[in-house]
């Protein structure tokens, strides 16, 4: 049989999820009986005009999904039990509303109902360059964590109850006080740090108290999705400004009008830039000028792989100006969910009150064994190793890339981080690149979800701290050989 679906190769979709949707509904709408047999990937494939390759990825998407089936050696056909069926059939769990139901949302809900996806979606693979912001899991010291925790349990004195301070476990901010004065030229003194589940909620926090519906928040172009999601679901007018090798664009702010400006100035995501000293006091004297907050974002501040590290923005505020987000997703495992937020002190009371509401205090177990692990030496020993692997990684990857793809590519920021922004000259769309490349075992993230504006064509975001140097260089093999197709 001939099947015809109406597929858009400039669209926001990769053409094998397009095609997986067209035949999903038409399998629902009846159109497709069960039973039916479908013609083969391949002639299928020749009569939309795609590569084969995005037919078997919507065919094995729904395989997997139970809306056909593979018969050895006689073809794919239509489910005759479809999952909606066995959905109706089963009697566990609550039933869902129907479909015309409307759930009184505030307006804070409402723009979250109305948010696209939160992160940027790519499809599992054998080697996985979407993962930006990876660690090395399997180079963690897991042993020193287990005997640090049996050590703290087994001493007993990890609090069981409520603690009172909401800011976090007191050892823990000493700890981080100390580490972030030695490694990044933070000022601050353990009150001024409240802990955190991870970088994401200090960015509500943030917002939380800060920002108002209408108010005027600057955001870099291209950013990062998960503040610029944060920042307009509380109603903020979103204010992109650009970043070049040098980092954000100081000149292109406002002059006045903007309550708040985030920015990742050590290793700007995703581009890779690193905010000049420069344009960090620039952006200092700015935000006095303006009565306006910055909130820095340190995400992945500790590797940096040539030139001594900028000082941190919050270590040259003399006008407390900057508040400053740190984590240890990147640098230990993402798991542990523990981050910190320095602010100054005349705000201490009040974020520390916004905590309380939120979750009365973080897990008290995961910060006393943290803190020990940061007092012992083990987090500067582990940081040190990591970034002598990750340079091997990074210089890996770069060295594959201008080998198997030559002047086809160009990459920007490679000095510091996780990842490595990529500009690739394929003639492709990039949903067609991606299509390919999850073909041949390569998962991919386009850049283009972080601009908040149009985006350019052809950039992607490699992260290779996860991967190990073989698998690197295969990756970018094959990453060629799908786009020479």
């Amino acid at each position: 049989m001939t099947l015809t679906f109406l597929l858009d190769p400039t669209g926001p979709d990769p053409l094998y999820q397009q095609l997986y949707g067209a035949i999903r509904s038409a399998i629902l709408s009846g159109q497709l009986a069960p039973g039916e047999r479908l013609p083969s990937s391949r002639t299928l494939a020749a009569s939309l005009g795609v590569s084969r390759s995005t037919t078997t990825l919507a065919f094995d998407l729904l395989l997997v999904e139970g809306y056909l089936t593979s018969r050895l050696g006689a073809g794919t056909y239509v489910s005759t039990e479809l999952p909606e069926r066995q959905l109706e059939a089963s009697p566990a769990g609550p039933a869902a509303p129907a479909a015309s139901t409307a759930y009184p949302l505030s307006d804070y809900g409402r723009r979250i109902a109305e948010t696209g996806a939160l992160r940027v979606a790519a499809a599992s693979a054998p080697i996985a360059f979407m993962h930006a912001g990876g660690p090395a899991l399997d180079q963690f010291p897991l042993d020193v964590w287990r005997a640090l925790t049996q050590r703290c349990l087994r001493n007993g004195n990890v609090p069981l109850g409520y603690e009172e301070d909401a800011r976090g476990y007191s050892p823990l901010r000493a700890a981080i006080a100390e580490y972030v004065s030695r490694v990044r030229a933070v000022t601050c003194h353990p009150d001024q740090i409240v802990i955190v589940g991870g970088s994401q909620q200090a960015l509500d926090l943030t917002a939380r108290l800060f920002v108002n519906p209408g108010d005027r928040v600057v955001i870099e172009e291209p950013g990062y999705l998960g503040a610029r999601h944060v920042f307009g679901a509380y109603g903020a007018d979103l204010v992109p400004v650009p970043v070049d090798e040098a980092g954000l664009l100081v000149d292109g702010l406002p002059r006045s009008g903007v309550r708040l400006v985030h920015t990742t100035p050590s290793h700007q995501f995703p581009t890779g830039a690193v905010l000049s000293l420069a344009r960090r006091l620039a952006l200092i004297a700015w935000a006095d000028r303006a009565g306006a907050l910055v909130l820095e974002d340190d995400y992945d501040s500790e590797y940096r792989y040539s030139d001594r590290p900028i000082p941190a923005l919050q270590g040259l505020d003399r006008h407390g100006r900057v508040l400053y987000v740190g984590t240890f997703s990147k640098v230990l495992f993402p798991g542990l969910r523990l981050g910190y937020l320095i602010v100054p002190t005349a705000l201490v009371g009040l974020v520390s009150r916004a905590k309380w509401l939120t979750d009365r205090h973080a897990p008290l177990l995961e910060q006393a064994v943290l803190a020990d692990f940061i007092r012992e030496g083990h987090l500067g020993r582990h940081v040190r190793r990591m970034r002598t692997l990750y340079a091997a990684r990074r210089a890996c990857l770069i060295q594959a890339l201008a080998r198997h793809l030559g002047d086809r590519v160009r990459f920007l920021g490679g000095q510091s981080g996780m990842h490595l922004l990529i500009s690739l000259e394929s003639g492709l769309p990039d949903c067609e690149v991606l299509a390919r490349a999850t073909a041949e075992g390569v998962g991919l993230a386009s850049a283009a979800p972080y601009y908040a504006r149009s985006a350019p064509g052809g950039q992607f975001v490699l992260g290779y701290a996860h991967l190990t140097e073989p698998a690197i260089e295969e990756g970018i093999v094959r990453l060629a050989r799908a786009v020479a197709g």
